[in-house]
């Protein structure tokens, strides 16, 4: 083959080989795809130590060979890591199926937000008890549940102001009165 044909061949060949690389890290893939590899290695070797007198042609080879390189070691490098069981989207992977065989899998993912937004509002609720008792505003039938309807009546609109879901609420005083106010959480 001539050069042109090989250099489009190399970076067609060479986004194969990052995607199936990406499948089988995530999983998708069962095995490591060493044949295309092997097929990307001849065709890097195979004009490195040729001189190519086309410009564009030795810049783009020369691009795909350092891409090239760059991803083995990446790879080399996640390869290391999942033989070791450091490998983060591995551990996930495990982690999931563990929690599918014992039958965990549904409670697990809003319990955490819950128990954060339940945290919320019991720091708001406790914060608005004591600015009314510093400014002597009755307490006596105020609750948490008042404090937590008044939060979420107020959420719709505040989405639609601030743009986003992402806000704590604080409480201040003003003209003696305390006040719960919503701000973007930082």
């Amino acid at each position: 083959m001539a050069i042109p044909e090989d250099v489009a061949q190399l970076e067609q060949q060479l986004a194969s080989l990052i995607i199936r690389y990406e499948q089988f890290f995530s999983g998708l893939e069962k095995r490591e795809p060493l044949k295309l590899l092997g097929e990307v290695e001849t065709m890097v070797r195979r004009y490195a130590n040729t001189t190519i007198n086309n410009t564009m042609y030795k810049h783009k080879y020369n691009m795909l060979t350092a891409r090239f390189n760059t991803y083995r070691e990446h790879w080399n490098r996640i390869l290391r890591q999942m033989e070791e069981g450091k490998y983060s989207r591995d551990r996930f992977i495990s982690d999931l199926h563990q929690r599918q065989k014992s039958g965990n899998k549904s409670k697990t993912s809003h319990e955490p937000q819950r128990s954060q937004q339940d945290l919320e509002l019991d720091r708001v609720f406790n914060e608005f008890m004591e600015a009314r008792k510093a400014c002597n505003l009755p307490v006596d039938k105020l609750s948490r549940e008042m404090v937590a309807s008044t939060i979420d009546k107020s959420r719709p609109a505040l989405v639609a102001r601030l743009g986003t879901e992402d806000f704590s609420f604080r409480v201040v005083v003003e003209d003696g009165k305390p006040k719960i106010k919503a701000s973007l959480r930082k």
